[in-house]
């Protein structure tokens, strides 16, 4: 049995509001958001709520005066008045342009943040592991699972606390003990765009227990008829969660694609919590949104973890796309390496800012972690600032960062070759994305992305 939460009224966010103001009109609004649930863990969800609400209202909206977002101004999200995202139903027509081949059977669909069963099909997926919603895990797994959602270090942060106090529903994929997934999984979150600008709250939750085995691709769109990611004159807010949990020698190889509306604001995080022996793969793509941050946090919670973080961002007009990334290694042996590459057009703004913490029990850790930026116009800009931050003494720890343009010498040499111009930079811009491309797990994706990067270098 489930039960039904009652919404609260809507109030509607007004760009006139002091940023206090505007935090306690979007809370207002996601306190009591609907949601279906068993009836034995209304309590526990009423308590969470209620918690996560005082948490962040005992906060206010980040400013560039605050270290985290000093180059990232949020002045026109705060500017747009939003009201809650509606219960909608798109045509298949609409959310068929997102789906891949190898997931045509093992994809998951969440519209507005709502888990939507006429979009949704896992039926290839075997036994040992569970796809869905929250309302349709057995009420001895959601028992296990409320053990896990909100369980994360960093639940207190502003937009997190947000999400906790009124996500809508939460999907979740779950494989239990010595299951090897060897099917991809389809995550998607669709934004169906309205009248009005609408904000929404998707939550999501992945545990792959002991000696399991999951891949899995995490992606947010809007419903468009061309490319999802050009703007739509429809500004919406996407504010996700999605929490990590990968036990001992298991493994899960994440990837997350934001192809969000060129008008949307998307902020997300990924909190991920890796057991003894454990090994987590996340590769991120940022093509979309005129205004994206993902807050990445790894915790190693053993030893012999490894972590491989690989990302790309990819933007133009007056886009700008914000990483920050935290690992932390708390035991010995553990590994972790960091690719993240930025390609930056016309007016469009990059920040990278990425944190390994080494303590002194952290002995015998081998970290690096790299930024590397191709800039193709004169007012693109990049912040980049990697970090380490290393109290043990017998590590191997490396960091470092660049920042270049498309290099004339290059380009002389393709085009002494008979290259036209526009081919041989194109050719540079596919090399440098391919380093990230390659590592994606999926054939279909790959060519995606691989088109995306060719149709989105502005002249």
């Amino acid at each position: 049995m489930s039960v039904q939460l009652s919404p609260s009224p809507t109030v509607l966010v007004s760009e006139a509001m002091t940023h206090d103001e505007y935090l306690g009109a979007l809370l207002r609004q996601s306190e009591g958001q609907q949601i279906r649930i068993h009836a034995e863990i209304v309590g526990w969800l009423q308590e969470l709520r209620q918690r996560a609400a005082y948490d962040a209202a005992q906060q206010r909206m980040p400013t560039r005066q605050d270290e985290e977002w000093r180059f990232t101004d949020l002045s026109e999200l705060l500017a747009t008045p939003f009201v809650k995202a509606q219960t909608v139903v798109p045509q298949q027509s609409a959310i068929a342009p997102l789906t891949l081949k190898e997931a045509a059977q093992s994809r998951l669909v969440f519209v507005n943040g709502l888990y939507s069963p006429e979009h949704s099909d896992v039926s290839a997926l075997p036994e040992g592991v569970f796809v869905g919603n929250l309302a349709q895990l057995p009420l001895e797994d959601t028992y296990e699972a409320i053990k896990y959602i909100a369980h994360h270090e960093g639940e207190q942060e502003v937009f997190t606390a947000l999400n906790s106090t009124g996500f809508p529903d939460v999907a979740v994929i779950w494989a239990k003990a010595n299951v090897i997934v060897e099917t991809p999984i389809h995550l998607v979150f669709v934004t169906s765009v309205e009248e009005h600008p609408t904000f929404c709250l998707p939550r999501g939750l992945i545990v792959a227990e002991k000696g399991a085995s999951l891949t899995v691709l995490e992606q947010y769109s809007v419903t468009a008829e061309d490319c999802s990611d050009r703007p739509t004159q429809h500004p919406y807010f996407t504010n996700s969660v999605m929490e990590v949990f990968v036990e001992e020698n298991a493994r899960v190889n994440h990837t997350l694609l934001q192809r969000e509306s060129g008008d949307a604001f998307h902020i997300c995080k990924t909190a991920v919590a890796q057991s003894r022996n454990s090994h987590y793969t996340c590769n991120t793509l940022h093509l979309g949104a005129k205004l994206s941050r993902h807050n990445l946090d790894v915790w190693q919670k053993g030893e012999h973890t490894e972590t491989y973080l690989n990302g790309l961002t990819l933007i133009g007009r007056d886009q700008i796309s914000d990483t920050h990334s935290g690992v932390w290694l708390n035991y010995p042996h553990g590994t972790t390496n960091h690719l993240h590459k930025c390609i930056v057009d016309q007016k469009a703004h990059a920040i990278f800012s990425g944190k390994v913490t080494v303590p002194q029990k952290a002995q015998e850790t081998n970290a690096a972690q790299l930024n590397r930026n191709l800039l193709l116009s004169p007012k693109a800009r990049v912040d980049t600032k990697p970090q380490l931050q290393i109290t043990a003494d017998n590590v191997k720890c490396t960091h470092g960062a660049t920042i270049s343009q498309i290099d004339a010498d290059e380009l002389f040499y393709l085009q002494s070759r008979g290259i036209n111009a526009d081919s041989a930079r194109n050719l540079l811009l596919d090399a440098f994305a391919a380093e990230i491309l390659d590592r994606l797990p999926l054939p279909s994706l790959r060519k995606m992305v691989a088109q995306c990067v060719s149709c989105r270098t502005y002249e």
